[in-house]
C-alpha cells in the first residue's frame, strides 16, 4: 500500500519520468558535470591543472559535491511544491482525499514520486565522482558521507516543499515559500561544509554520517505529521476549491503578522478595495491587479514571506551593517537574492493565469492596447516585489544615520540602492516575458528562476571555478568581463572607505556602469519584445 501497490506513487512515477523534460534535464545535468571533470582532468598541457596534488583533487570534489547540492536544492521544490497544489488546481484534491488510501500512503507516494527524478540525477552522477577517486586526496568514505548528506538534504527539502504545498492552493505560492525556506538552509549547509574542510575533514565526515541523518529524521517526522494532519482533516475543501478568501475572516483568524489595506506601509502594495467608479482614462487592468488579483487567494503567502525574510535578515543586518560595516556588500547581496526569489512570483503568472482561468480572450476583446495591458501587468507585479524588497533595504538607511563609518560612503550606499532598483525591474520584466511565452504558470515561474540564476549567479560561479583551478589560463580572462555584468559583481565593485582602520575597498566604476548599461539594454529589449510578441501572437490571430 505504501510502496509496491501505491497508486499515487505509480502515477507520479509514470507522469514525471516519461516527460520529455525529464530526459533533457538528465542529459544536460550529467553532461555538464562530465564537462567539469573533463576540464579539470590532469593533462600534459600547461592549461590544465595538476590534480596529482591531493589538495587540488579535494577542492575539485568539494566543488563538484557543492554544485550538486545547490542544484538539488533548487530542483527539489520544482517537483515537490506542486504535488498537492496541482491536485487543487486541477480540482482533483477532494477525489484524492476521498480515496481509500491512508494519508501516510498519499504522503509517501507524492514525496517519492516528486523526488525520484532528483535522486535519479544524483545517482547518475556517481560514475563521474568515482572517476575522481584515483586522483587521490579524497577517500571512498568521504564520498559516501557526502552522498548521505546530499540524499538526506534532498528528502528534507522535499518535505518542506510538500508541507508548503499542503498549506497553499497555488503552486506559485508554494514554490515561493519553499525557496524562501530552503535557500538559507542550503547556503548554511554549503558554508558549513566548506569551512570544515582540510584538517577538520574527519570531523565533518562523522557529522554527515551521524548528526545530519538524525536532524533530517526529526525534520521528516515533524513535517510528516503536519502534512498527514492536513490530509486527514483538510481545512481547504468543501466549497469547490473556494478560490476567493474573505479578507475580514482571514484578518480575524490570522496568527502573527496581519496585512491591513488602510495602514502604511501595507497600503503601498495592498491598496484599499475600490467602492466607487474608476476615473476617466484609468487603466482597469492595473486597478484590478493591485486591488484584487494578488490577494484573491488570501494573504498567507505574503505574511509568510515577510515574516521569514525579516527573521532571517535581523542577524545579517546586525552583523553586516552595524558590527562589521565593511561587509555591507554581503547584506546587499542577500537583498538581491531575496528579490530573485520574490520578484518572479508576482510577475510569472500575470498572463498565464489569464489562460488558466480562460479569461485571456475576454481581455483581448477589450479596447485596451497591448501596451496598456502589459504596462499594467508589469507595474502591478514590480510594485509588490519592490515594496517587499524595500523592507530589507530600510536598515541600510538606518545604518547611514547610526553608524558613523557610512557617513563618508553615502554615495556608495546610494549606488547600492540603484543596483537593487535595477534588479527589481529585471526580476519583474523577465518573468513577464516568460509568462507571455509559456502556457502554464509553473513552467513560466521555473523558467524565470533559471534565467535569473544564469544571468545573476552563473557568471560569478563560473569565474570562481576558473580562478580556483585555471588561474593562469585564458578561460579566466574570458570569463572575467562576463562575470562583471552580474549585480553581485557591481555591488562588490563599489568603493568602501572606513576611517577606523578597516582596509578601504577600491572602486571599479567601469563594472558598475557596465552593469547599468547592460541591464538597461536588456530590459528595454524585453519590453519592446513583449509588446511586439503580445500583438503578433494574439491580436493578429484574433
Amino acid at each position: 500500500m505504501y510502496l509496491l501497490e501505491n497508486p499515487v506513487l505509480q502515477r507520479e512515477m509514470l507522469v514525471n519520468l516519461r516527460m520529455a523534460r525529464a530526459f533533457l534535464l538528465l542529459f544536460f545535468y550529467v553532461g555538464m558535470l562530465g564537462l567539469v571533470v573533463y576540464a579539470a582532468w590532469p593533462q600534459p598541457e600547461a592549461q590544465r591543472i595538476d590534480l596529482s596534488n591531493p589538495e587540488a583533487s579535494r577542492r575539485l570534489v568539494d566543488l563538484f559535491f557543492l554544485g550538486q547540492y545547490l542544484l538539488a536544492s533548487l530542483m527539489a521544490p520544482s517537483f515537490a511544491a506542486a504535488a498537492l497544489t496541482g491536485e487543487k488546481e486541477r480540482k482533483t484534491y477532494e477525489m484524492l482525499l476521498a480515496s481509500p488510501l491512508a494519508p501516510a500512503a498519499v504522503l509517501v507516494g507524492k514525496l517519492l514520486g516528486a523526488l525520484a527524478h532528483v535522486v535519479l540525477l544524483v545517482v547518475a552522477s556517481l560514475p563521474i565522482v568515482v572517476l575522481c577517486l584515483p586522483l587521490g586526496g579524497v577517500s571512498f568514505y568521504e564520498v559516501l558521507g557526502a552522498y548521505v548528506a546530499l540524499v538526506c538534504s534532498i528528502i528534507t527539502f522535499g518535505m518542506i516543499s510538500l508541507a508548503a504545498s499542503s498549506y497553499f492552493s497555488r503552486t506559485v505560492a508554494a514554490l515561493a515559500v519553499s525557496y524562501l525556506a530552503i535557500l538559507p538552509l542550503a547556503l548554511a549547509g554549503i558554508a558549513l561544509w566548506w569551512s570544515m574542510g582540510g584538517r577538520m575533514a574527519s570531523l565533518r565526515l562523522v557529522g554527515v554520517l551521524t548528526v545530519v541523518p538524525i536532524v533530517s529524521l526529526v525534520a521528516w517526522l515533524v513535517l510528516g505529521r503536519r502534512i498527514i494532519a492536513r490530509l486527514l482533516h483538510p481545512p481547504d475543501v468543501g466549497s469547490e476549491g473556494k478560490e476567493v478568501v474573505d479578507e475580514e475572516d482571514e484578518l480575524r483568524e490570522a496568527v502573527g503578522l496581519v496585512i491591513r489595506r488602510g495602514h502604511f506601509p501595507d497600503s503601498l502594495f495592498a491598496p484599499a478595495k475600490r467602492n466607487d467608479l474608476l476615473e476617466d482614462r484609468a487603466n482597469p487592468v492595473l486597478d484590478k491587479e493591485l486591488r484584487s488579483e494578488i490577494f484573491s487567494q488570501g494573504t498567507l503567502m505574503l505574511r509568510v514571506v515577510i515574516q521569514v525574510s525579516m527573521f532571517l535578515s535581523l542577524p545579517l543586518m546586525g552583523c553586516w551593517l552595524y558590527v562589521w560595516p565593511q561587509w555591507a556588500p554581503w547584506y546587499v547581496s542577500y537583498v538581491l537574492v531575496f528579490n530573485m526569489l520574490v520578484g518572479p512570483v508576482f510577475s510569472a503568472g500575470t498572463v498565464t493565469s489569464e489562460r488558466e482561468r480562460q479569461t485571456l480572450d475576454l481581455l483581448l476583446t477589450t479596447i485596451l492596447s497591448p501596451w496598456q495591458i502589459l504596462w499594467a501587468k508589469l507595474i502591478s507585479g514590480m510594485r509588490v516585489s519592490s515594496v517587499l524588497t524595500s523592507f530589507l533595504t530600510w536598515p541600510m538607511v538606518l545604518a547611514c544615520l547610526m553608524v558613523s563609518q557610512f557617513w563618508s560612503n553615502l554615495g556608495t550606499v546610494f549606488c547600492y540602492g540603484v543596483v537593487i532598483a535595477v534588479a527589481c525591474v529585471t526580476t519583474a520584466t523577465i518573468p513577464l516575458f516568460c509568462s507571455v511565452c509559456f502556457r502554464k504558470t509553473s513552467v513560466s515561474l521555473m523558467t524565470s528562476y533559471l534565467v535569473l540564476i544564469l544571468l545573476f549567479a552563473a557568471p560569478v560561479a563560473a569565474l570562481f571555478f576558473a580562478q580556483t583551478f585555471f588561474e593562469r589560463a585564458t578561460i579566466s580572462e574570458i570569463l572575467a568581463p562576463i562575470a562583471q555584468l552580474s549585480p553581485f559583481s557591481a555591488v562588490f565593485a563599489l568603493p568602501l572607505d572606513f576611517s577606523l582602520g578597516a582596509e578601504a575597498r577600491p572602486a571599479n566604476w567601469p563594472v558598475f556602469f557596465g552593469f547599468l548599461a547592460c541591464y538597461a539594454t536588456i530590459n528595454v529589449l524585453l519590453v519592446a519584445s513583449l509588446n511586439w510578441l503580445f500583438y503578433r501572437r494574439w491580436r493578429v490571430a484574433q
